[in-house]
């Protein structure tokens, strides 16, 4: 196989193999690897995440916004799903940028404050 083709097809199970985010085969990939998210020796995270209120550009409506959160797409999914059960709202995750962040509807600090501590995640506002 010339390196200047596009695999297509293989009657080779190991390079039919497909990326699950875009969708192509392993060898012409271009996703970028999820950031590790590290623990302290005290079970605690590397990361100090920031809390705030936004209302503009969002038709009037508040949203607490959780910043500064490690790029990992499966640690946001599930700390996202968390926050949400916790605080009994909607919300998203966001990997946009260079770190991951996370928006929860509705002025909820308090209860996402509780909820990350109880995690061992720092934070901030």
């Amino acid at each position: 196989m010339s390196n200047e083709g596009r695999l297509v097809y293989s009657t080779d199970p190991k390079l039919n193999q497909k990326c699950e985010r875009c969708k192509e085969v392993l060898s012409e990939c271009v996703c970028k690897k999820d950031q590790e998210v590290g623990t302290t020796k005290s079970g605690g995270y590397q990361f100090v995440a920031v809390l705030r209120i936004e209302k503009q550009g969002r038709g009037g409506k508040t949203v607490t916004v959780i910043d500064r959160l490690p790029k990992n797409e499966i640690f946001l999914k599930k700390l996202t799903t968390d926050l949400k059960k916790a605080c009994g709202s909607g919300g998203t995750f966001l990997m946009d940028g260079r770190d991951g962040m996370i928006e929860i509807q509705g002025d909820k600090r308090e209860q996402v404050k509780a909820l990350l501590s109880k995690q061992g995640i720092q934070s901030k506002g």
